[in-house]
């Protein structure tokens, strides 16, 4: 291995880790266990490289953004469905329903994975099928956390699906606003009738939105009894797969 590289890394990690307060030479060398001048080369190595900067006035070196740059690009390219699987797998299994991954896109979600229930009564769709996402579960996780004025943008595309649909903006919000309170969204036969569904936000660690998890199937089995037994469950998976995903909020 490269023992300068190694060196360089152990300072550049010494250096961020202080949660930008600034580093001396004297500090880093005591820390580190190694000479002045060996830390002063490194330092001085990585202000050229602008992952560090040097304060002038004290001599001491705090870090730059480069790193979260660089780190932004790396959360970006992460897949979800490289990370779901496994959880959406238990998820299927603790809840004999149908699982879904779902993204969204404009005011629609798009099914981009799913487990379908072993049962043989259980909802129908296809990966790369779209639903409206204000009238289903994993939608309604998803927009809860959009930023302010995008429901308003969209507010020309609500209409009815089934009695249940919620096609009122006003409603709607406040609909998703108790979505953000509880944690999880629910659908009780807003897209189709006889079909209903609970679903959870996956966040990215960037603390976006990626996707959201969810389950669903017929009424008669999803009662509001069911549905709050379930929930626990989603929600544990759901932030499992955020976790993978590099997300370290609540």
């Amino acid at each position: 291995m490269d023992k300068t590289l190694l060196k360089g890394l152990a300072v550049l990690e010494a250096v961020v880790e202080q949660q930008g307060r600034a580093r001396t030479i004297e500090e880093l060398a005591a820390e580190l266990k190694l000479t002045k001048s060996n830390v002063h080369r490194t330092l001085q190595t990585l202000a050229h490289a602008k992952y560090l900067a040097k304060n002038e006035s004290t001599g001491s070196y705090h870090s730059t953004m480069k790193l979260f740059e660089l780190g932004a690009k790396q959360l970006s390219r992460f897949d979800v469905r490289t990370f779901a699987p496994p959880f959406m797998r238990a998820l299927a299994d603790e809840t004999g329903e149908t699982v879904h991954l779902s993204i969204l896109e404009g005011f629609s979600v798009v099914y981009i994975d799913k487990i379908d229930s072993p049962q043989p009564v259980r909802s129908y769709t296809a990966i790369g099928g779209r639903a409206p996402a204000y009238a289903v579960a994993t939608g309604k996780a998803m927009l809860a956390y959009q930023p302010d004025g995008y429901l308003d943008r969209h507010a020309d595309e609500l209409k009815r699906h089934t009695q249940a649909t919620i096609a009122s903006l006003p409603v709607l919000k406040e609909e998703l606003a108790r979505v953000v309170r509880t944690g999880y969204a629910v659908n009780r036969g807003e897209w189709r009738e006889t079909v209903g569904g609970l679903a959870v936000t996956i966040f990215n660690g960037l603390n976006q939105v990626v996707a959201a998890l969810g389950i669903s199937g017929p009424l008669e089995r999803l009662s509001i009894g069911k549905l709050n037994e379930f929930a626990p469950l989603v929600k544990k998976n759901a932030a499992e797969i955020s976790k993978a995903m590099g997300y370290r909020g609540g």
